[in-house]
């Protein structure tokens, strides 16, 4: 891999059989990656990175500035989120299979006695993901309608750097387990999203119109979402 050093930034530069020259700043810490065409000189790429340098800085104080929830620790009164909502964590214990019931003001985590943390938090990201299980299907379905689109499926899962991908020839779109913490409408607009990018693969201006057209406040939730603090090793969309 190649390294570019501008000033105090850095900057990766992996080349490979693409078209177009690709810029991505990435959280926590502000690592900036270009990815260019096999064959475009390291000149040229400069050239592309210089221009491009007051965005780079724009997006690290960003993602420096941005706020970040401190690690759970899984401790009773401890705060969570479920759709946009804080709940105080409460934990009992029990001789049973593990459960999770979501009270008016609490989260209550049914777990074996002296279940240590890291199983705490996977059975709560199981509860998680089933609750994005049950809730986004009507979503996809809504606005399948509506676009003219068919989702063949949805899958869940952790991801560090985005909150929603698309694979248009499969499609299937992929969710971030961490919208089920986010407000329903921040969900949606994930959803849109990505159910967007099988009429459009690029964020170019047809990607912007269609989601004028499907989703005119969308970009009140994706900084809405954007505003949100984030897990402390998350990322931005």
């Amino acid at each position: 891999m190649e390294r570019l050093q501008l000033g105090m930034i850095t900057i990766d530069i992996v080349q490979k059989d693409i078209k177009n020259v690709h810029l991505a700043v990435y959280p926590p810490a502000g690592r900036v990656r270009i990815a260019a065409p096999l064959g475009m000189d390291l000149d040229t790429i400069r050239i592309f990175a210089i221009s491009k340098l007051s965005w780079i800085k724009k997006q690290q104080a960003k993602l420096k500035n941005q706020e970040r929830e401190a690690e759970r620790e899984f401790l009773n009164r401890e705060s969570h989120y479920f759709k946009g909502k804080r709940y105080l964590l409460k934990i009992i214990e029990q001789d049973s299979a593990p459960r999770v019931e979501l009270k008016h003001k609490r989260i209550e985590l049914y777990v074996r006695p002296e279940i240590n943390r890291e199983k705490m938090r996977s059975i709560l990201d199981e509860w998680y993901r089933e609750q994005l299980k049950e809730g986004v299907p009507a979503i996809i379905e809504n606005w399948a309608k509506k676009m003219g689109v068919h989702v063949q499926e949805f899958r869940i899962k952790k991801m560090r750097t985005k909150w929603g991908t698309c694979n248009r020839e499969a499609k299937r779109i992929w969710l971030n387990l961490e919208l089920a913490k986010k407000p329903p409408e921040c969900l949606e607009y994930i959803v849109v999203h990505e159910m967007v990018h099988l009429l459009e693969r690029k964020h170019n201006d047809r990607f912007v119109s269609l989601m004028n057209q499907f989703l005119p406040k969308w970009k009140f939730f994706k900084d809405e979402l954007n505003r949100l603090p984030v897990r402390h090793e998350d990322w931005k969309y």
